[in-house]
């Protein structure tokens, strides 16, 4: 496949959502992860970056990372994608190496893709205004394969709870990075926020090879093992990936791979556009409040879904907050 065709794009969907367990637990006890929810009776929050994975690219050069034990879900909600590009991890390793599993898978496929990768688990209230922002950052891959872009969220109040970016100078639209804050103090969060820094996303685009050099610098061992992994036969590849899962460590992209590696990054700012990453039951609460201050969008015909036992398609956040199950979040 040539780079004519589009970008590849990496949907991350391999979380667990612990620290929304409360909210997303059902009435008969099971959990479920948030990606795997609707949050406005309609489509699950992972079709709906699915939705935004294809404004990018055609449906075939979409990868999705899972976890195997959450096959019950993203199974019926993933079936339009192709077999051989849900990815399911037999463990949950972190961010850094569920995102270098499908950099592998890829590059095995296409040696010179140029890669997107989106969280699933995420709400935009206008996404066309993230999306033309990663149009860029993926444009400028093609220019600058070289560097790693990131996509800063404009923040709108001193958040603790946040991972932020601070942007040093700017060529044209894409800024240099100066330094991550992860979860900085109040004061820290207030000097940030007036400084210009912005949060951060995990959102990025990047050519592939550049991605897998830069896991080669930080944690070869997890490379080497993923590449042994992409080497073999299919048939031995669900066998050995549970093999290799167990000896790896738990990364992640934003607190392992990033920091000490900034001058191989790039920063686009996106402007203000309702984004948030529903990361505790009060953002979940507060992004709901809005919603329903607003009319509900008519929304296409739910996409058939396979019987399943005791398995309802959707965990309908609204639903559950609007029921009061939770007493006050």
């Amino acid at each position: 496949m040539s780079a004519a065709q589009g970008p590849w794009v990496i949907v991350m969907a391999g979380g667990s959502g612990v620290r929304l367990q409360r909210v997303t637990t059902r009435r008969d006890g099971v959990t479920v992860p948030k990606q795997f929810c609707s949050l406005r009776h309609g489509r699950s929050l992972l079709q709906d970056a699915v939705g935004r994975a294809q404004q990018l690219t055609p449906r075939q050069r979409i990868v999705v990372v899972v976890a195997a034990e959450h096959e019950v879900w993203w199974r019926p909600q993933l079936e339009d994608l192709l077999a051989e590009n849900v990815l399911a991890q037999p463990l949950n390793r972190g961010t850094a190496v569920g995102l270098l599993l499908a950099v592998a898978h890829v590059l095995a496929r296409d040696g010179r893709a140029r890669i997107a990768a989106l969280p699933s688990d995420h709400y935009i209230e206008q996404p066309a205004v993230l999306m033309a922002t990663l149009q860029r950052a993926v444009h400028r891959t093609a220019v600058d394969r070289q560097r790693v872009f990131l996509l800063g969220i404009s923040p709108d109040a001193p958040d603790t709870e946040y991972g932020w970016i601070v942007a040093g100078p700017a060529d044209r639209d894409v800024h240099t990075v100066e330094e991550f804050v992860e979860k900085p103090a109040s004061p820290q969060a207030a000097e940030l926020l007036r400084r210009g820094a912005l949060w951060h996303s995990f959102v990025l685009a990047a050519d592939a090879r550049t991605l897998w050099r830069l896991g080669e610098q930080v944690c070869p061992a997890v490379t080497s093992a993923l590449a042994v992994w992409q080497q073999a036969q299919p048939a031995h590849r669900n066998a050995l990936l549970a093999a290799v899962y167990g000896e790896l460590p738990a990364l992640d992209f934003a607190r392992d791979l990033l920091p000490g590696n900034e001058r191989l990054l790039g920063l686009l700012r996106v402007p203000p556009c309702g984004w948030t990453d529903l990361g505790t039951p009060e953002r979940l609460g507060s992004c709901i409040e809005r919603l329903l201050r607003r009319p509900a969008p008519s929304l296409p015909q739910r996409p058939t879904v396979p019987a399943r036992p005791a398995v309802a398609p959707f965990l309908d956040l609204m639903q559950v907050v609007r029921e009061q199950r939770l007493g006050s979040i």
